[in-house]
């Protein structure tokens, strides 16, 4: 395992940054910043962002010299690297293209959204989490859903964390916004149906006759599955969003979360879900329930 850093050329605020990385671990990067006094402000999704002053006491603290491409490549390889498409420049266009196919005749509405996926406060449940669930719909239900379905839980999913202020209520303040907002534009049933979808992703719990539920739900747990790195980094941007708590507190409450999951039958309700994601998800549920264990 390495902490690499590239030549400090980026201009910024009136100095020149480098780019601190781990080759291998999020983990990793973050102890090295932390014992350098380096403030987690300065991350950036998969990197932090450090002023040149600070160059030659990192690389003496053992931060290795690269150039700016093996450093790419670097992140590339570990998996650590945010593809291009989550990044904030690409989000907006590439959500708004898929609103305009899903509901074309509400712009605005789409203009609503995606502002509130935006606001500053969330760090996981953003924009890129609304395109994660959304591209996992794409492929669970693929073949296995007809048009009108699709549209519903696509819908729900753009309204399921609209609402999002971090606490229990958020899911049916959600619901009750996709009410006042679609009504009049679908049909009273469709208007309903998004509602009670979002409702499921409360406590991810529907029947197993419930096909567009277990699909919704799926989607939105995708994520626990995810490679090591790719996980690390949802827990990262789930504890900066509780980070007014005491660490302590934060989690105990995560763990109950966590131990709940692990309780289930089964995590995910699909068939291919289940065949996926499945056992991925319980291992990184067990591997992050060792850590806060020590946080307690």
């Amino acid at each position: 395992m390495s902490i690499l850093i590239d030549p400090p050329r980026w201009p910024a605020h009136g100095t020149l940054f480098a780019h601190l990385v781990s080759d291998t671990s999020l983990a990793e990067l973050h102890q090295f910043a932390e014992q350098q006094e380096i403030s987690r402000r300065a991350f950036d999704r998969d990197h932090y962002d450090v002023p040149r002053e600070h160059y030659d006491r990192l690389v003496a603290a053992g931060a290795q010299e690269v150039s700016g491409g093996e450093l790419v490549r670097a992140l590339l390889s570990s998996g650590i690297r945010i593809p291009a498409k989550y990044r904030p420049e690409k989000l907006g266009t590439i959500l708004s293209r898929r609103w305009a196919r899903t509901l074309p005749t509400e712009p605005q509405l789409g203009s609503e959204l995606l502002e509130r996926w935006s606001q500053s406060h969330r760090h996981y449940h953003d924009r890129v989490h609304l395109l994660s669930v959304l591209e996992a719909l794409d492929w669970l239900a693929k073949d296995n859903t007809d048009p009108e379905e699709l549209m519903l839980l696509q819908l729900a999913a753009w309204f399921h964390d609209a609402v999002y202020e971090g606490t229990s209520e958020d899911e049916f303040k959600s619901a009750i916004l996709a009410r006042e907002r679609l009504w009049g534009v679908l049909s009273p049933g469709a208007v309903s149906k998004v509602s009670d979808l979002i409702m499921l992703t409360a406590g991810h719990s529907p029947a197993d006759t419930d096909r567009l539920g277990n699909i919704l739900c799926d989607a939105d747990l995708e994520v626990l599955a995810r490679p090591t790195v790719a996980y690390q980094r949802y827990a990262e941007a789930i504890y900066k969003e509780y980070e007014h708590l005491p660490r302590p507190l934060l989690a105990s409450g995560r763990s109950k979360i966590l131990t709940g999951l692990l309780e289930k039958d089964k995590i995910y309700g699909t068939p291919a879900g289940i065949q996926r994601w499945e056992p991925g998800a319980r291992i990184n549920l067990s591997n992050e329930l060792e850590l806060l264990r020590s946080w307690l």
